[in-house]
């Protein structure tokens, strides 16, 4: 071995004899030339950071790091799975974690100061879709006489109305009808709130004395870690439950329960995960944040591009254990563009995960809107307010601006398209793709909380 390094030291030596000799200038080896920073941006800090929580939506986290899609900013990122959603929010106020994979509602509630308080921001959204509601094998069967049937199988989408006999039947033996969210500024949190709304249930409401949510309610909505909700149902703890992948599939693999609807079906292409910053951290490093968005935009884009071909890479990636460390046919089974309802039940759902498409990775000002509507709806946000003070509010934590500089850089270097760029005031265009059918417009937040049968609402200020 030490013969070796010295043969390597006098090679060493005459190679840089000669060149000095030669009286030619020789191009200089840098960090640059290894690593490339296409940008040309100066970055404020290289090694980072990020938690995540396992969940397949975690996915351009994962891609960017293994697809070299950081490194080619000239980025060097650790990934670390959180214990929970607080945990997660936590670390990121203490500058422990330098960014992570967020619930669209987290940035939100921190900054209105509802649980914990502090300025989060958000540049990049990193998926539509991706949730499902879930009940045990005992409620599924109580609720499929409610069930439009065609063909044998149930009509999809499946509304609340199925299981509102069986929520009234609890009811009236004096019995509580428990179902699990995981967390109280979660997307899971309002959409499983207003699939039941929707059917005339009510979910229960926040108030300055009652932070569990559950006053008036008819189904109790608590708290539970996403990988641990399958057995926390199995347990009998929880009737039922909203969450992301892949733990309404395990559900059906283990034969405990069956997801009777997704959230596609809930708010068509709804906002599901952000990436969140300090606002203090986004302030120090500009160009690093600028640089983070376009590796996750490259890696949104890698996840969809070409019908999904990447897919069965990516849920390999995804099922190691430093990541979501599912199984691959449980991530697989809602990754590769199909759903699984009732055992045997899979069906074609090629948007239940959308990480590029329909401008999927810009942060939106309307969805903040929308999350902010549904906090005031139940009383996470307990005074009415004002049309502007929602839309001011959104414009504090959403930063498509940041968005934009990195997909002008990422078209500058061939990597977008300039159809891949929206053009957009950051507001999207009204819809009524809700399984109600209501219209949202995000531009009148107060408007449309007076359109709701259960639920606060509140003068047009």
């Amino acid at each position: 071995m030490k013969k070796l390094q010295i043969t390597s030291i006098i090679w060493l030596t005459a190679l840089c004899l000669i060149i000095s000799c030669s009286g030619k200038k020789q191009p200089e080896v840098s960090q640059a030339t290894v690593a490339p920073e296409l940008s040309g941006l100066e970055l404020e800090k290289e090694e980072l950071k990020f938690g995540f929580i396992k969940l397949t939506d975690m996915a351009p986290l994962a891609i960017a790091k293994e697809k070299g899609f950081f490194e080619d900013e000239g980025l060097y990122v650790t990934l670390e799975a959180q214990a929970n959603w607080k945990v997660l929010l936590d670390r990121v106020i203490s500058g422990e974690l330098d960014g992570a994979h967020m619930l669209a509602g987290q940035p939100i509630g921190a900054t209105i100061g509802f649980g914990t308080k502090a300025a989060i921001v958000t540049p990049f959204s990193m998926d539509l879709n991706g949730n499902g509601i879930t009940v045990s094998n005992e409620i599924w069967e109580q609720m499929k006489p409610n069930v439009p049937m065609e063909g044998g199988k149930p009509v999809h989408p499946i509304k609340a109305d199925a299981i509102k006999p069986v929520i009234e039947e609890y009811k009236r033996n004096g019995k509580p009808f428990n179902m699990g969210m995981v967390f109280p500024v979660s997307t899971h949190n309002y959409e499983i709130r207003y699939w039941l709304a929707a059917a005339g249930i009510s979910p229960g409401y926040y108030t300055e004395s009652d932070i569990t949510g559950t006053t008036d309610a008819e189904v109790l909505l608590s708290v539970t870690p996403p990988p641990q909700m399958p057995a926390t149902m199995e347990a009998g703890t929880i009737l039922g439950y909203c969450v992301g992948e892949p733990w309404n599939q395990q559900a059906v693999f283990k034969g405990i329960g069956v997801p009777v609807t997704t959230n596609y079906d809930i708010w068509k292409n709804n906002p599901e995960k952000v990436f969140g910053l300090s606002k203090e951290w986004a302030d120090k490093n500009p160009n690093t944040m600028v640089a983070i968005t376009k590796a996750l935009i490259r890696a949104g884009k890698w996840l969809d591009e070409n019908n999904g071909a990447n897919r069965e890479e990516a849920v390999k990636i995804l099922s190691k254990s430093e990541y979501v460390g599912a199984d691959y046919e449980v991530i697989a089974n809602s990754m590769t563009g199909t759903f699984e309802f009732e055992k045997g039940d899979k069906r074609q759902m090629p948007d239940f995960n959308v990480f590029f498409r329909y401008h999927a990775t810009y942060p939106y000002y309307s969805d903040a809107v929308w999350f902010l509507t549904q906090m005031r709806r139940w009383g996470q946000i307990t005074e009415p307010k004002s049309n502007d003070w929602y839309i001011s509010t959104a414009k504090e934590i959403y930063l498509p601006e940041v968005w934009m500089k990195a997909a002008k850089l990422l078209q500058e270097e061939g990597h977008l398209s300039a159809e891949e760029i929206p053009s957009t005031d950051g507001f999207k265009t009204p819809t009524a793709d809700f399984i109600d059918g209501v219209e949202y417009d995000a531009k009148d937040p107060n408007g449309y909380l007076n359109k709701f049968t259960v639920g606060l609402k509140d003068p047009v200020q």
